[in-house]
């Protein structure tokens, strides 16, 4: 019997896609390799029995703003509503928290006239130069966030939205490094050089630029939440309102070439450039062959997740109310970290991320036990355990923080390529954050989520709009295909 649709793997975008080719009334199949659904949302017991650990990814501000998990489905009705069913994205009352020298963190809040007025206190005029930047695009964040999680082929017909867009752009042809010069003090630069690290690049390229802007200013307009008992309950609602829908759902499917798939009019695939190239082979034609063999990925990372018996001590008690928190120190430090892994090498002060999900979420373990989530950016496919480092670096700005820990659980950027092969080198992005390969991942193409082969389609984070967990990519992907087919 012929399917509808095939999708191959059930990260965030497998499942938006998904989805979306259900609701328009496909008769859809999914097939995971892994033996559980989520991708990079899964979560399981990495340390002790009733610990959650998220094994990917912990702080959702994307899933928080985009389309696709929108309440009410987003503006065109047609996306999948979290809360709706059932799941809670909570709010710390702190969304970041940077480590500063001294003891002392910078704090992003909720409001931008409370970041900025903690600004003010460490340095004179700093809190109007803070709202000056980051203002304008709070108020137009459905102008930027809109743009960013878009397929990047249209351009806003709104004269308003296009004001904010072009002020968006104009901040990140300025890079990091400029933009954090205009503070007298080094707290409002660090908070968008911590967030700007997310691109794993040095910071004076754009990439960081776009993704520390815009990273923070979702945390002013719609935080940085966890998801109430683990990112697993995403992937876990999706799974069953697609089965609800009468889709079918397949784990422990691994796929070594796309004749093995079952029969379907059209094929979505959540997966890498390279798993393309390796599951198509030489039906592809050469020069797309060639064009999927330059694209480039990033660096690696390796996770570290502890369980300690109290929270974690951090030496500004500020910070025991962040949700995230970059152990970084000043924006300098951070860009020396990251030109050091660029370079292949590990640094020795690796600008390092944490997510304490138990200051708002106490479901994820046992009472007197807190999960702490960390990761540090690595050579791609480092095999280094990290566990060592990552605990100094949290001692530097929290005393005492080795001996809250019962438990703990290392993933290596090897290890993270294996047990999820889409993340090549340990590259949770899948793929370097470069401008070149923002607008043309995965190969320069007006559809990017189209392919040579008819009715094969991609719909991973190396298609516009790239990563984090929004599923807009397969959102893109999946109305790629059902264009493809003639439908709305």
């Amino acid at each position: 019997m012929e399917r509808d649709a095939v999708v191959v793997g059930s990260g965030p975008n497998g499942l938006a896609a998904a989805w979306t080719l259900a609701a328009a009334g496909l008769d859809v199949e999914l097939l995971e390799g892994a033996d559980t659904f989520g991708g990079g949302t899964r979560s399981a017991e990495l340390t002790l029995p009733g610990v959650v650990h998220d094994v990917c990814s912990a702080a959702h501000p994307l899933a928080a703003s985009a389309p696709f998990f929108a309440p009410g489905g987003g503006p065109d009705g047609q996306g999948f509503d979290l809360a709706a069913h059932g799941v809670r994205l909570l709010q710390p009352e702190v969304p970041l928290a940077h480590a500063m020298d001294g003891g002392r963190f910078a704090l992003l809040q909720r409001s931008v006239a409370d970041t900025a007025d903690d600004l003010e206190d460490l340095a004179a005029g700093d809190g109007a130069r803070y709202r000056r930047l980051m203002g304008p695009l709070v108020d137009g964040v459905d102008a930027v966030g809109g743009m960013l999680t878009s397929s990047l082929r249209a351009v806003p017909t709104s004269p308003a939205d296009l004001l904010t867009l072009a002020r968006f752009g104009t901040r990140v042809l300025r890079r990091v490094p400029a933009l954090a010069r205009q503070f007298r003090g080094p707290a409002a630069g660090a908070l968008l050089a911590g967030s700007a690290a997310h691109a794993v690049q040095p910071l004076d390229r754009l990439g960081p630029a776009g993704a520390g802007l815009l990273l923070n200013t979702l945390a002013h307009a719609v935080g940085w939440p966890v998801v109430e008992g683990g990112s697993q309950r995403i992937a876990d609602a999706v799974v069953a309102d697609l089965r609800a829908r009468g889709a079918t759902l397949r784990t422990g499917r691994w796929v070594g070439d796309l004749r093995e798939l079952p029969s379907a009019r059209v094929v979505l695939l959540d997966l890498s450039p390279r798993q393309l190239d390796q599951l198509a082979g030489d039906r592809l034609p050469a020069s797309y062959r060639r064009a999927l063999a330059r694209y480039r990925y990033g660096s690696g990372a390796t996770t570290v997740h502890f369980v300690t018996s109290e929270p974690v001590p951090w030496a500004d008690p500020r910070a025991r109310r962040a949700g995230t928190v970059h152990l970084g120190g000043p924006g300098a430090e951070v860009d020396a970290a990251e030109r050091e892994v660029a370079a292949g090498r590990h640094a020795d002060e690796p600008f390092t991320l944490l997510v304490q999900p138990s200051v708002v979420d106490p479901s994820r373990a046992p009472a007197g036990l807190h999960p702490v989530w960390s990761y540090c950016h690595v050579p791609s496919g480092s095999d280094r355990d990290m566990t060592a480092t990552i605990t100094r670096r949290i001692e530097r700005y929290a005393p005492g923080f080795a001996g809250t820990v019962v438990a703990s659980s290392v993933r290596t950027a090897a290890r993270l390529s294996i047990d999820n092969p889409i993340h090549v080198g340990g590259d949770v992005a899948v793929g370097e954050a470069t401008v070149r390969q923002t607008l043309a991942r995965p190969v320069p193409r007006w559809d990017p989520y189209s392919t040579p082969l008819p009715g094969v389609f991609l719909c991973s984070s190396a298609t516009p709009p790239g990563p984090g967990v929004h599923g807009m990519s397969g959102v893109h992907g999946a109305r790629s295909a059902l264009r493809s087919l003639g439908l709305r």
